[in-house]
C-alpha cells in the first residue's frame, strides 16, 4: 500500500517531538539534535522505535534543522550530507515495510529577502541538497514544517521538486491573534493553504505554536478551505518553565481527545509536536480505536 492509498484509507498516526524525546535521553539543550545521528545514533534509533512501539504509522528523520544554512550557524555545513542521510538510514532501518518514513525539513533559521539576507534561489538550493540525500537514503515522503513563512514554505517545495517526485506535507505554524489565525508573516490560514496546495502539497495543515485545544479550531478552517489530505500535529500545550526545565501542560488523555476531535472533523494525517511524547502517541492510538 502507497503512503497516499493509506491516507485515503485509513488515515496517518505521526510521531510526536524529536527534541523533546532527545532532552528525555540526557541529550543537553543547545546541543545541535541533527548531531546525535552522527554521535548517537543508537539514541535516535531508540526514539523512532519508541513511537512505532507506540503506534505511529510514520516517524519523522532527525532533520528538522538539517539544511546547510542552519548547520552553518554550528560550524557543520561540510557534514550537511552526513547528517541528513544518517538520519533517514537510522529512520529506515527502525521502520518495517509497512511502516513511512517523511523526511523533515525545518525553516532555514534566517528570513528571506527582502525582510532577511536570503534570497529565493539560496533557499531553494539548500532545500534540493537536503531533499535530495534524504530521497536517496530511502524516505517516503517530505513533511515541510514549522515555517512562519509561506514563500519560505514556497521554496522548500520547489526545491524539492527540483530532485525528486515524492508526495510532500506542508504545514506552516499560526498564532490565535485577535484577528483570528495567522503566521507572524501575517499569512491567514485559507490564503496560505490554497497557495501550498497550488504549489503542489500532497498534504497541508498547521503545527507547534499552539495547544490542542486551540488546534481544533483551526483545523476547521484549514478543512474547510482545502480538498487535499490535511496534517494536524499541535504541541502539547503552551510551554511553562518549572524549576528551569520546560514543562507542557496538557496531559496525554487531553491531548488526545482534541486529536480525536481534530480526527471527527475528516482530518486524515495527525501526530504530535512540542511537549509530545509516545505515551501521547500510544493514547491517541488507544482512543481513536475505539471508534
Amino acid at each position: 500500500m502507497t503512503i497516499l492509498d493509506r491516507i485515503h484509507t485509513k488515515g496517518l498516526l505521526l510521531d510526536g517531538a524529536m527534541g523533546t524525546m532527545l532532552m528525555r535521553k540526557g541529550i543537553k539543550s543547545g546541543i545541535i539534535p541533527e548531531l546525535m545521528n552522527l554521535e548517537k545514533p543508537d539514541i535516535v534509533q531508540d526514539i523512532h522505535c519508541a513511537y512505532l512501539d507506540a503506534g505511529s504509522d510514520m516517524i519523522t528523520t532527525n532533520t528538522f534543522g538539517g539544511s546547510r544554512i542552519k548547520l552553518k550557524k554550528a560550524g557543520l555545513e561540510n557534514e550537511t550530507e552526513n547528517i541528513n542521510r544518517s538520519a533517514a538510514t537510522i529512520a529506515r532501518q527502525a521502520a518495517s515495510q509497512d511502516q513511512f518514513v517523511a523526511g523533515d525539513i525545518g525553516p532555514l533559521g534566517d528570513m528571506l529577502q527582502p525582510f532577511g539576507l536570503i534570497s529565493v534561489d539560496e533557499a531553494q538550493q539548500n532545500f534540493s541538497e537536503q531533499a535530495f540525500v534524504l530521497a536517496d537514503a530511502g524516505v517516503d515522503v517530505y513533511i515541510v514544517e514549522t515555517m512562519f513563512d509561506v514563500n519560505e514554505s514556497l521554496a522548500a517545495i520547489r526545491g524539492i521538486q527540483s530532485v525528486s517526485d515524492l508526495p510532500i506535507f506542508a504545514t506552516l505554524t499560526f498564532e490565535n491573534t485577535s484577528n483570528g489565525f495567522n503566521t507572524i508573516m501575517g499569512n491567514p490560514v485559507s490564503d496560505s493553504m490554497k497557495i501550498l496546495v497550488d504549489a503542489g502539497a500532497t498534504a497541508v495543515g498547521a503545527n507547534c505554536s499552539i495547544g490542542s485545544d486551540h488546534m481544533v479550531k483551526l483545523a476547521v478552517e484549514i478543512r474547510n478551505c482545502v480538498k487535499t489530505p490535511v496534517i494536524i500535529q499541535p504541541n502539547a500545550g503552551i510551554p511553562e518553565m518549572k524549576e528551569g526545565q520546560l514543562h507542557y501542560p496538557e496531559s496525554s488523555a487531553y491531548y488526545a481527545r482534541n486529536i480525536k476531535a481534530i480526527k471527527d472533523i475528516g482530518v486524515e494525517i495527525v501526530g504530535g509536536c512540542c511537549g509530545t511524547t509516545p505515551e501521547y502517541i500510544s493514547e491517541i492510538k488507544r482512543l481513536l480505536s475505539q471508534f
